[in-house]
């Protein structure tokens, strides 16, 4: 294992220049909440009519195995989609998971908050032996402490952004599996690098931690791979510098969803999904942040509908696999549009497809 970079913690805070006054920023400053705005954001919520929240019918899902996911990494690398931000990855022969979530909630509590649309296609208990995790953030949706506490001892590394790492030391996670990295730093184990990277967003799991842990998208380099996953982001110019730092890319690993006007600098459009996808200088693209979770006020399929829309327009290989559909990385195979199965009728009733 090679780390390249620096990620010293001194007792007056972290040593990166994006941190200061004890918490840490974007590289553009912006106002993300007031009271104004958090006041008007749930009025909407209680006013605001609804089409679509989640799925009517079932989410179809692929269950995975034990015994089918060690049979399938002797064939090239692959990602499986979990749900939400969640991927299992097969790389160079071992597994990687990203943003685990397994909880039935996206919350600080399981009686409350966003209930998910679809099981996970495999339980914790069930999943090959896994090399590392890797974190985007720490928000509820990404960061999972239910999931932590069960892979604690069934995972050899947790790479992280700076600050992320207590959260982890806090749950039980051993001191020596835990690497935190600041933006453009990189981390080698075998064959596989992983690079921090730059998003616009924000951190806290509480009323008092704000910023307090940065966010990161990250970089994933192997031999026969170059993928990227924006965690989340809002749209910057941070993109086109990775791309043209580290791309270009085989699969790009998009949010494409919990988008809305009153959170514009954090969450991306699908418009904007698809501009940085192309400013990454991405092949194929695959939108995750959606289909699990009610997180915005948009209609849970509409994410997908119009960046497919725009995929088909510009000619940009899009990959939605079912939940626990194998995608290899070699050659990513053609993907079903799935929710459109489920939400013809409801787009017909809209007058065609839905517009920004």
């Amino acid at each position: 294992m090679a780390i390249f970079g620096f990620n010293n913690q001194s007792q007056a805070g972290y040593d990166s220049k994006r941190f200061w006054d004890g918490k840490f920023h974007n590289d553009t400053a912006f106002s993300l909440t007031n009271v104004n705005t958090l006041s008007r954001t749930l009025w909407r919520y209680i006013t605001e009519p609804r089409i679509q929240a989640s799925p009517a019918l079932p989410v179809p899902l692929m269950n995975m195995t034990q015994e089918q996911l060690l049979a399938d990494k002797s064939q090239g690398n692959a990602i499986y989609r979990l749900g939400h931000s969640s991927l299992l990855m097969a790389l160079e022969g071992e597994f990687w998971l990203i943003d685990p979530v397994f909880s039935e909630r996206a919350s600080p509590v399981q009686w409350a908050g966003p209930k998910r649309f679809h099981p996970t296609p495999i339980n914790i208990d069930q999943l090959p032996p896994i090399r590392g995790v890797i974190l985007s953030h720490d928000h509820f949706d990404h960061l999972d402490r239910n999931s932590i506490e069960q892979l604690k001892d069934r995972v050899d590394y947790f790479v992280s952004p700076l600050g992320v790492g207590q959260h982890l030391r806090d749950w039980g996670v051993k001191v020596d599996r835990i690497h935190e990295l600041d933006w453009w730093q990189s981390i080698a184990f075998g064959t596989i690098k992983l690079t921090a990277t730059p998003a616009q967003h924000f951190s806290g799991r509480g009323m008092t931690d704000g910023n307090q842990t940065l966010w990161s998208s990250w970089v994933i380099s192997t031999p026969n791979s170059n993928l990227f996953f924006s965690g989340d982001s809002g749209y910057f110019d941070g993109f086109k510098k990775i791309g043209e730092h580290l791309g270009p890319f085989d699969l790009t690993m998009m949010e494409n969803g919990a988008y809305d006007r009153d959170w514009a600098k954090v969450h991306m459009t699908p418009e904007e999904t698809m501009q940085a996808h192309l400013d990454l200088k991405g092949r194929a693209l695959m939108p995750i942040h959606n289909g699990t979770f009610d997180l915005a006020l948009h209609p849970w399929f509409e994410p997908f509908e119009r960046l497919s829309a725009l995929a088909q327009a510009q000619q940009i290989p899009l990959v939605t696999p079912i939940m626990g559909q194998k995608v290899r990385l070699d050659e990513p195979n053609k993907t079903h549009a799935w929710w459109q199965d489920q939400t013809a009728a409801t787009i017909a009733e809209l007058g065609g497809p839905l517009q920004p």
